[in-house]
């Protein structure tokens, strides 16, 4: 699986009427790598500290001049190096001022471009096709300069790879509709030349992109079609061939267009399964929107999508798992995760064992049913076995085709909708299933949206298990769950989305604090979030809790000197202090669960929280703090499998609600024994870490201690600790 994390903006780009089709020249990375060397498209090179989105350093040639290849850093004398109008090559340090009080060397031939990476020294590439090092070019800048292409012949893209201290420069050239791949080594100095396969339309490929994987390079290119091919040159292959050799090819992917043709579009691998794509149309989006899309190659499926608004300029670039994609007026760098994947997780098809799946509910055990044994109210629709399937499937009408179920969905009845639904979901050989279910789900929403009296919670339940889904393929899904008080569905969405933004999460959480228990008591929820068992069982063995013990609730010293007061004298008055009993209902308290699971930028969700009344803040601190105390350490072995909040997950939100709600807290007089309660609590914490620090030096010895090698089948040994 892929996701796309949040993003942010490093930088705007220069807007200029007479600048080319590209927003920016070129981005590379210098010795840290959290630092973007970005050359814009016009005269100015900046260096960025990408996390904190700040500029450390910016370097302008003068008016009339123009820089016309990107800056790159060279890796051995860390020293940057850019070409300007065409012949003129600078470098310069960091604590240089100045591009004009920079080293300049003027060359004899036009550069197309300067190629630089770890472990290798940077080399020149010229128009005409001829290489050189940078070292050797710049104590003889005049000499003569060969040409390599013929003359008809230009280069489109060039890119260079070290393998195995081999340096290798790739570039592809264009003439009369044909393309050609060259591949220039170093040690021994060898020129190869390929053919590339063309499309029959004749149409030139919109992007190159190079990796160097299992001791090949992989040549990965798009076309206007949407077909993304892959080449594999050798890294170790034969060398001095003569001639032009053809360059086989293979599909790795087809993009859905829709009915027109790629424009400014550009691909890029991110590992040996996953391509990033960017200027394509998503497959459940209007037409006229352009997303940065992650497919699976090995799949074939879609597995993350974002919209970027603004025009798109087929940029993208890659590096230590972000991605630089300029777009509108700004560059924004998106973050990204891959994992391998097998076909029933690509597909959505990989589910955690015990979840039941129906018709247009769930009806899966309550709490209750956990913690008591009692059965689940009202009827329970298990998923069908493969045979019965078989047998209703020979026995029933033919199936629709997944542009005849929307067709259905815009004027159909609720009940025949999600039976058809249902059916084209769990028949699992409808093709594209991952772009059917974001186009059914967003048609079905759309019509819920236009129509009150439809809704169909089972279908929407059923795409959303498909876990093919995400908020970005259908941001109105989940704000429509809530509408309708579909907290099963609004439940699903918070465990299977990976991308809710933090406003929509905030909202799920005003709407869950806020509706009263009984709402939600008969709503049949998802059982993997359910761990009260645990917390209930030891709140009744009583005694400590995650290092805390009731007694010490009234200390006032961290020190570990310091002697307790006895039992007998602690506040019986205040409830906050005794928290026995769980501030909201079962089901509700799920619900949260789920919130305190989802992923969330602090910086974002802050603003949001501010939202919350005075009452929903206490509320939601009484539960976190009943969760904490009664949460015992062991609840994951005892509960394996089950979705539950984490320590971290709980003291985080905490610390966010009183960073959004402190001085009003202070100030209501309901919050003084609940704020009492967690200064005390923060004090006991810190004298039981006060405590296990003084220990610290004995545990140290023990790692430190040989065993003895006397030992016999029974032995008494007596360890000293000092």
């Amino acid at each position: 699986m892929a996701t796309l994390n949040e993003g942010f903006t490093l930088c705007g780009l220069v807007q200029t009427p007479s600048a080319s089709d590209s927003a920016i020249q070129g981005i590379e990375l210098d010795g840290d790598s959290d630092h973007a060397v970005v050359t814009d498209s016009t005269r100015s090179v900046t260096l960025y500290k990408v996390s904190d989105q700040k500029p450390l350093g910016s370097w302008t040639v003068k008016q009339g001049q123009l820089l016309t290849c990107p800056a790159v850093f060279n890796f051995q004398t860390k020293e940057y190096v850019v070409v300007s109008d065409n012949k003129v090559i600078r470098v310069w340090k960091d604590e240089d001022l100045s591009l004009d009080k920079a080293f300049k060397a003027t060359v004899s031939a036009d550069v197309w471009r300067v190629h630089s990476a770890p472990g290798g020294e940077p080399v020149v590439l010229f128009q005409r096709g001829a290489v050189r090092l940078l070292d050797s070019l710049l104590s003889a800048p005049q000499q003569p300069i060969e040409d390599i292409l013929s003359e008809e012949e230009v280069i489109r893209w060039s890119t260079n790879i070290v393998a195995e201290k081999q340096h290798f420069v790739l570039f592809m050239t264009e003439q009369k509709g044909e393309h050609f791949l060259y591949a220039q080594r170093f040690n021994p100095n060898t020129l190869q030349k390929y053919r590339l396969e063309g499309e029959d339309s004749g149409a030139p490929p919109l992007s190159f992109s190079a990796s160097l994987r299992d001791k090949h390079i992989n040549l990965l290119y798009l076309y206007p079609n949407g077909c993304v091919y892959q080449s594999v040159v050798a890294v170790r292959g034969p060398v001095g061939l003569e001639g032009v050799q053809d360059l086989p090819r293979s599909l790795r992917l087809r993009l859905p267009v829709g009915e027109g043709e790629l424009g400014a579009a550009s691909a890029v691998a991110l590992d040996e399964a996953h391509v990033a794509v960017v200027g394509m149309p998503h497959p459940s989006a209007r037409t006229g929107k352009d997303f940065l899309c992650i497919w699976n190659t090995n799949f074939q499926t879609l597995q993350a999508g974002r919209e970027m608004v603004g025009r798109i300029h087929g940029q993208v670039w890659c590096y230590l798992g972000k991605l630089f994609v300029p777009h509108g007026k700004a560059l924004s760098v998106i973050p990204y995760e891959c994992q391998k994947c097998s076909l029933a997780s690509a597909l959505g098809k990989l589910r955690c064992a015990g979840i039941a799946v129906s018709t247009s509910s769930v009806a899966v055990p309550s709490w209750n049913t956990l913690l008591h044994g009692d059965q689940p109210q009202g009827p329970t629709k298990i998923v069908d076995t493969r045979k019965s399937k078989l047998r209703r499937k020979g026995q029933s009408a033919p199936a629709l085709t997944v542009d005849q179920v929307l067709e259905l969905i815009k004027t159909g009845p609720v009940e025949e909708v999600q039976r058809e639904v249902e059916a084209l979901v769990s028949r699992g050989d409808a093709q594209d299933l991952q772009l059917s279910v974001g186009r059914l789900a967003c048609h079905l929403v759309a019509r819920s949206q236009v129509e009150t009296a439809f809704y169909a919670p089972g279908a929407l339940a059923q795409l959303v298990q498909t876990q093919c889904l995400c908020h970005s393929v259908c941001p109105d899904l989940l704000l429509l769950a809530l509408e309708h008080k579909d907290y099963f569905l609004c439940q699903l969405c918070l465990q299977l989305f990976p991308d809710i933004p933090e406003v929509v999460t905030c909202a799920c959480l005003k709407t869950f604090i806020s509706v009263p228990d009984g709402d939600v008591e008969m709503v049949s929820l998802e059982p993997d979030s359910v761990f009260m068992e645990g917390l209930l069982a030891a709140g009744a063995r009583g005694g400590q809790q995650n290092g805390f013990s009731p007694p010490l609730f009234e200390e006032d010293s961290c020190d570990p000197h310091h002697q307790p007061k006895p039992p007998q004298h602690q506040d019986k008055k205040n409830p906050t202090l005794q928290l026995e009993v769980c501030p909201v209902g079962l089901h509700k308290a799920v619900l949260l669960n789920a919130v305190l699971q989802t992923p969330y930028s602090d910086n974002l969700l802050l603003p949001h929280l501010k939202d919350l009344n005075t009452q929903q803040v206490i509320l939601f601190l009484q539960y976190l703090q009943f969760v904490y105390l009664k949460y015992p350490q062991d609840v994951y072995t005892q509960t394996a499998g089950l979705r539950s909040p984490t320590m971290t997950q709980i003291i985080d939100w905490v610390c966010l609600l009183l960073d959004a709600h402190f001085m009003v807290l202070v100030m209501a007089p309901d919050a003084k024994g609940l704020l009492s309660s967690l200064q005390s609590f923060v004090k006991s914490q810190l004298k039981l870490f006060s405590e296990l620090g003084q220990i610290e030096g004995s545990l140290q010895q023990l790692h430190k201690m040989k065993p003895s090698k006397d030992i016999s089948q029974y032995s008494i040994e007596v360890i000293e600790l000092f």
